[in-house]
């Protein structure tokens, strides 16, 4: 059986110094660590963390009963108020935030001071996407599909900033802007979409269309993990998305002559290789 494993595959950089942050803290021996909200979308990693003291806050409602102790910001990133509130507990923070994503925070801000209402692609409810929109004003919009463009007020007059999500679907966010344009409205785009989340979503899909089975492997709460499985499913219908090699079942891919393995960005390194693994290892 041929398995191919995708170059792309497994942590990006924002993830990767993200989570060395966190294991630099540990090493210093100044409990209590916290991160706000999970350090990566993958459970494995985030075990190991808890297992060495680090304590996720589920919110930032949770500051609140902090009196003391280090505050770890994830790659995700977090809006200016949270900032505020870590410096109102007299808590001190680590700011993990990938520096593209901190990249679009300051065009948020900038534009926004230029008077232009900024226009995020993306879903609303992703940690990211309401980070970015913590840098913007109450006029910010959120939008992720056609669908939800149609619920959008009248924007005809005003100046827009049009920014995306790092890990959004490249092509969706061409066909959103594309249907801006074609309103005539007065826009400034930005395609802020990682270039790491682009090579990885175009290597998974030119992989899928020409091996019999794809897997796809991440945390099931990762947003471009999912990505990954819906580009593959569109090249490859005997695609499967599985978090770690306890998922897999050898049984899926026991008959083909071909397999492609790819991962997302919040994937560990480790857990390809024991896929890659078990993969190679059927007969």
């Amino acid at each position: 059986m041929e398995v191919v494993v995708a170059k792309t595959a497994g942590f990006c950089f924002g993830v990767e110094r993200a989570v060395r942050k966190v294991y630099e803290q540990i090493e210093t021996g100044r409990p209590p660590i916290f991160t706000l909200g999970p350090i990566i979308h993958n459970e494995e990693v985030v075990r190991d963390l808890e297992g060495r003291g680090v304590r996720v806050l589920p919110d930032e409602e949770s500051l609140k009963d902090l009196k003391e102790g280090t505050v770890i910001i994830r790659s995700h990133g977090v809006g200016r108020a949270v900032y505020d509130r870590i410096k109102a507990r007299g808590l001190s923070v680590v700011d993990a935030t990938c520096p593209f994503v901190k990249k679009i925070h300051r065009v948020v801000q900038e534009q926004n001071g230029l008077g232009r209402r900024v226009i995020i692609i993306g879903d609303k409810d992703h940690p990211e996407v309401q980070g970015i929109r913590g840098w913007g004003d109450e006029k910010t919009l959120v939008v992720k599909d056609e669908a939800e463009m149609a619920d959008l007020p009248d924007l005809t007059g005003e100046k827009l900033c049009i920014v995306s999500q790092t890990t959004f679907n490249y092509n969706k966010f061409q066909d959103l802007v594309e249907k801006f344009s074609e309103k005539g409205y007065d826009i400034f785009v930005l395609n802020t979409i990682c270039n790491a989340t682009q090579e990885r979503q175009v290597e998974a899909g030119r992989i899928a269309s020409q091996v019999d089975a794809m897997i796809v492997v991440g945390g099931k709460s990762s947003s471009n993990t999912r990505k990954l499985y819906e580009i593959c499913r569109k090249e490859c219908k005997n695609t499967y998305y599985i978090q770690t090699v306890g998922d897999f079942d050898p049984e899926s891919v026991s008959s083909v002559r071909s397999v492609g393995i790819t991962a997302g960005a919040s994937t560990p390194k480790n857990i390809i290789e024991e896929v890659h693994t078990n993969v190679r290892g059927i007969k």
